[in-house]
């Protein structure tokens, strides 16, 4: 191997012009490959094998329900339900007429299959006490189906009071009701009218049920040609919602969130930035290698091998992998961070060879005879810990560690090769002084001289580092990994307060409604569960019954529902019936509770009798702006039908039923399942019934098994290939037993760190601490091999300055990560800079410490020190 890579480096400084002939060409044809054969792919699914049975599970689910794929949702939220329906229905149908950036839309939960058999939905005891609280306001809909007007409500109010006052009414079942109303009419009578909910208030279970939050799902035109497919048609939704008037007025809002956006702005958030980041990383880098060689003659040759080592890794992946995804993007500023290493090494080694020999030819040769080997050996280690992801399930870390490791292997070639190259043509001058620290002599002589009091402060060290790694925490939820910031996030982060907009449920399959019905009892009994809806839930039990309780119903409202022609609305008729049910109100004052909402309305009625027309016409629209429509869908209520798999409708049965006969279940977790331990206790809890499942809980907690899993499978490869390169190269079992323990320490030390900056791991940093068996062989390599080499001051020596230089250069690199808009990707840079704070502690302290108290060999070659 020596040998080789001696002849390679005289032969390319020898042949300069034809071998940089040689890389322009490869180059021309990499890149020019690259740009027609490179894409992105931004499917997130992808990251992992689709082989895995958590993967086959979902891609069956997908498959049977694609409706629920590739979706935008809209979140439209407003002070009433009525209003929410309004604006969801209005922003549909803006959608539904924009062919260029939508496929289609839909609203669940609307539609005359809801609106008339509804109530068949209910509980029977939930139906009862709705159906009793209808009936029990009959005078108060008879007057307001009458007049459904300001009017109308002001009449049906003075007969309450009426009532009251001759004892014959009970005002406690109209509490809330009354407190709404004192808070709509004060509001109009101080000239600020806002609309009240009709649905609220005559049907409160169903309206607290739904809330005041609709969904709009959309399936957006994607552009799969940019980094955000669904760019455009987010910004056509954003327009049309700021279009829509209830929105303008500040009624109602709009937000979005969903599959597309989210990983849209998860792209965003990896490209934000990322320009100014390179520019700030290669000055920095341009400025450690200035500090290092001090030469623009090896600044130009180190910074134009690693360029063209980048571009030969990028045609590599081009040609293997042809796609990049959202975790092996990131190669690029690895590579830019761990290849600089084995430029500078080889260029600090021939400065300090040219303080003992003057000719260039002679001092490269030997310059390549002492670092060759070692550059080989840490490339190929650090290698070894990218590529040890290839094998695992984890495809978005795998194709990241094929790229990297082979373009760890460029790397090593182009510096004995193209970097040889341009020096011949830059001609570095010679050095007149030795190169390494100064103050290095100093600290390798504190250091043998405490080199036991040092192992065992690293001893307490590793224990606490052993802590740290029993202790540390991981994070399974993928979406701690994203910009909190963002419009999808914020609006995703809004819905897990509630269990019906929780994003975190599991979805299974039944043979049949039968089965889809027992197997619903058997997740209800479990505590993790909060609610189960199955393609079973629309067609209910008990229905004759409930059926029975409606047509009574229906029966004893009938005459007051009838309506007929309202009078007309004017300022003068609502004057009037303000002030008559002001002065019934203030009749009765005696006999209400000081508490009384009534008191309140009557004063507020006072006002209204002396307001302007253009208040008064301006309350009565507010006020009942809902009602009329309210009435009507009560109206359909109460003609409800009975419901069988046959009248279902079409949309419906495609969301909950297969053609075969099989039944859709969603199992909605409780609030607690919202932390990252909840969502790892529903799942397994779920699993007990069906051991295979689908939806966004069970693949999170899925996704984070196949990561562990991941890193415990390249961890262990990745030790177990570093072991027996070391073995081929250094022949030495206690020589490579060095290594090892130093990288063993660094892992601690790296575990340790994280643990006191309060760093959990996750899918995005965890891949991290196996890179970190590469970054750690290849420092802890050169210290090793000089020692062995017959070197005493290794920290005074020209080693120490390039590998504190190269950590430098590393550290820009990974900084660049940490600071990523992107959390994933920060968390990641942030772990990567601990990790190699923790190699650098353990390669320039607890390793000559160790090598310090070890009695030395006889050296293979006389290169000692001073």
């Amino acid at each position: 191997m020596q040998k080789l890579i001696v002849s390679l480096v005289g032969n390319s400084r020898r042949h300069a012009f034809v071998v940089l002939a040689c890389y322009v060409v490869l180059l021309v044809l990499g890149l020019g490959y690259a740009r027609s054969h490179l894409g992105i792919d931004t499917n997130t699914d992808h990251l992992f094998a689709s082989s895995l049975p958590w993967r086959q599970e979902q891609m069956v689910f997908d498959k049977a329900f694609p409706q629920f794929n590739d979706l935008i949702v809209a979140v439209v939220h407003d002070a009433t339900p009525e209003g929410a329906d309004a604006t969801a229905k209005a922003l549909a149908d803006r959608i539904t007429a924009d062919k260029t950036h939508f496929k289609d839309v839909s609203r669940p939960g609307t539609g005359r299959f809801y609106r008339r058999d509804g109530l068949l939905l209910l509980p029977a005891d939930q139906l009862a006490a709705l159906l009793n609280s209808i009936v029990t306001a009959q005078p108060f809909l008879g007057q307001l189906s009458a007049d459904p007007s300001a009017a109308g409500l002001f009449k049906a109010l003075d007969l309450m009071a009426v009532g009251v006052g001759a004892g014959q009414a009970n005002l406690a079942p109209y509490a809330a009701q009354l407190k709404s109303f004192q808070a709509a009419i004060e509001q109009a009578a101080s000239g600020n009218p806002k609309p009240i909910s009709w649905q609220a208030l005559l049907t409160p279970g169903v309206a607290a049920e739904q809330g005041d939050v609709r969904f709009v799902l959309i399936h957006p035109v994607l552009d799969h040609g940019t980094l955000q497919p669904g760019g455009a048609a987010t910004a056509a939704l954003r327009h049309i919602s700021a279009s829509l008037p209830s929105v303008r007025s500040g009624e109602a809002t709009v937000n979005y969130t969903g599959q597309i956006p989210l990983s849209d702005e998860q792209f965003a958030s990896l490209t934000q930035g990322l320009v100014l980041g390179l520019v700030i990383s290669v000055a920095l880098i341009t400025l450690w290698l200035i500090l290092a060689v001090r030469s623009w003659r090896m600044i130009v040759p180190i910074l134009a091998t690693l360029i063209v080592g980048l571009l030969l890794t990028v045609s590599f992946a081009a040609l293997a992998i042809g796609t990049l995804n959202l975790i092996s993007v990131a190669f690029a500023i690895l590579f830019v961070g761990l290849a600089v290493d084995f430029a500078i090494q080889f260029c600090v080694r021939l400065r300090d060879v040219r303080t003992r020999i003057a000719d260039p030819a002679l001092a490269m040769i030997e310059a390549a005879n002492e670092a060759g080997t070692q550059i080989a050996l840490a490339s190929v280690a650090t290698a070894c810990g990218f590529l040890a992801f290839v094998p695992t399930s984890f495809v978005g870390v795998a194709e990241l560690g094929e790229i990297a490791g082979i373009g760890m292997l460029i790397a090593f070639v182009c510096t004995i090769t193209i970097l040889p190259a341009l020096l011949a043509l830059t001609q570095p001058r010679g050095e007149p002084e030795r190169i390494g620290f100064p103050l290095g002599d100093r600290a390798d002589g504190a250091v043998k001289r405490h080199g036991k009091a040092v192992l065992a402060g690293f001893g307490v060290l590793a224990i606490a580092g052993v802590v740290s790694v029993a202790t540390i925490h991981f994070d399974a939820n993928p979406l701690d990994t994203q910009n909190p910031n963002t419009e999808a996030m914020r609006t995703l982060k809004s819905m897990l307060g509630k269990s019906v907009t929780n994003p975190f449920y599991i979805n299974a399959l039944a043979p049949n409604v039968t089965a889809a019905k027992a197997l619903a009892a058997r997740f209800d009994k479990r505590p993790e569960v909060a609610q189960v809806i199955s393609g079973a839930t629309f067609v209910p039990t008990n229905q004759t019954a409930k059926l029975a309780m409606i047509a009574q119903t229906q029966q004893i409202l009938a005459p007051s529902l009838s309506g007929g022609t309202p009078p007309p609305v004017t300022a003068a008729r609502l004057r009037e019936a303000a002030a008559k049910a002001a002065g019934e109100i203030a009749a009765i004052a005696a006999k209400l509770p000081k508490t009384s909402p009534l008191l309140g309305i009557g004063e507020a009625l006072d006002r209204l009798k002396t307001a302007s027309d253009a208040r008064l016409l301006a309350a009565n629209a507010a006020l009942v702006k809902y009602l009329p429509g309210e009435l009507a869908r009560l109206n359909d209520a109460l003609s409800a039908q009975r419901i069988t798999l046959a009248n279902l409708p079409p949309d419906l049965k495609q969301d909950w039923f297969l053609p075969d006969g099989q039944v859709r279940l969603q199992i909605i977790p409780t609030a607690a399942a919202q932390t990252s331990a909840g969502l790892w206790k529903f799942v397994a809890a779920a699993q007990t019934i069906v051991p295979v499942l689908a939806g966004p809980a069970a693949t999170t907690v899925a996704t984070a098994k196949t990561i562990l899993g991941a890193f415990r499978e390249a961890a262990t490869l990745g030790a177990i290939a570093i072991a027996i390169i070391l073995m081929i190269f250094l022949r030495s079992v206690r020589d490579s037993a060095l290594v090892v323990a130093t990288l063993a320490l660094s892992a601690l030390l790296t575990a340790l760190f994280a643990r006191l900056a309060d760093m959990q791991l996750d899918y995005a940093n965890i891949i991290a601490l196996p890179l970190l068996l590469g970054v750690g062989v290849s420092f802890n390599v050169y210290f090793v091999m000089n020692w062995r080499d017959g070197m005493r001051n290794l920290l005074g020596s020209a080693t120490a300055r390039a590998v504190l230089f190269s950590a430098l250069t590393t550290g820009t690199a990974f900084g660049s990560l940490a600071a990523s808009h992107d959390r994933g990707t920060a968390s990641l840079g942030t772990l990567l800079l601990l990790s190699l704070a923790a190699v650098l502690i353990a390669t320039f302290i607890f390793l000559p410490a160790l090598l310090s108290v070890l009695p030395r060999r006889t050296a293979t070659r006389a290169t000692d020190e001073p």
